[in-house]
């Protein structure tokens, strides 16, 4: 899922060299239009013709990567089953799990949708904000992998606690934003956690539930997450309305993120259906 998540990554990072680009020879609207006609010709295709629901439709085994089939697989009676969705949502872990999303990807859409516009208000340049931008957009490719190979050796809940709590810790660097150091620590903390939140959030929620409803309640959280996505730039946005200056917005952000990180540290306290 690592290598699979860097597109994500890879897209955040040329996407907006690629819109400026086009803008600039072509117009916006026309920009728009050749990305619009680019996701039709390429994506809908793939997405239709490549992408499988799963191994077998693509004719290959678990055992191919010397993977065996868990006992659930094979009908046993006794076999651990996944929870359903009105069991998940009547379950304290759900709803810990949605809390800390919504915190933590609030606090990243805030960031994101206002790091540029901080860095102007602060003195910098278009062009050296957009630097900035882009070292933090590519320091989550490296997040993407790493969290990956994580992922696959410790408590996945652990890691994206640890993630969440990077996140929340590395917007009080803003607090400085005349220090190159502050600013480059910042960008490539932040960045990096970031990479490895979006990746990590079906992987816990299979941990917690198994993964037979699992597009369902990915559905439930994505949903939730989608307000602190919204609700988060929103917020800093008033406040610097009202304050005129980012302050008190980044300290709350950073308060969110620490807070979305106990919010999944205590999924540990609950059995997991990995266990």
């Amino acid at each position: 899922m690592g290598y699979a998540y860097l597109g994500l990554g890879l897209g955040g990072v040329t996407a907006p060299m690629l819109v400026n680009f086009l803008a600039r020879y072509l117009g916006w609207r026309h920009a728009l239009e050749l990305l619009g006609a680019l996701i039709l010709v390429v994506l809908f295709p793939i997405g239709i013709l490549v992408t499988r629901s799963s191994p077998e439709d693509s004719g290959v085994l678990p055992e191919s990567f010397g993977e065996m089939a868990l006992p659930s697989e094979i009908s046993s009676p006794t076999a651990v089953r996944s929870i359903g969705v009105s069991e998940a949502v009547r379950s304290a872990p759900f709803w810990l799990l949605l809390a800390g999303s919504t915190l933590a990807i609030g606090a990243i859409g805030a960031v994101i949708q206002h790091f540029i516009l901080f860095l102007k208000d602060a003195g910098y340049s278009a062009s050296a904000a957009s630097r900035y931008s882009t070292i933090l957009l590519s320091a989550s490719l490296g997040g993407r992998v790493i969290v990956g190979y994580l992922a696959d050796r410790f408590r996945k809940s652990y890691i994206m606690a640890v993630f969440y709590l990077l996140i929340g810790t590395s917007v009080f660097l803003l607090a400085n934003p005349h220090s190159p150091l502050s600013l480059w620590a910042f960008a490539l903390i932040f960045g990096f956690s970031m990479g490895a939140d979006y990746m990590l959030i079906p992987l816990v929620t299979s941990e917690c539930f198994g993964t037979a409803s699992l597009g369902k309640l990915l559905a439930l959280i994505i949903m939730g997450y989608s307000i602190g996505q919204w609700g988060g730039p929103w917020l800093v946005g008033r406040m610097f309305d009202a304050w005129h200056n980012y302050d008190l917005a980044w300290r709350i952000i950073a308060i969110s993120g620490i807070a979305g990180a106990a919010a999944i540290y205590a999924l540990s306290f609950f059995r997991t259906r990995s266990e």
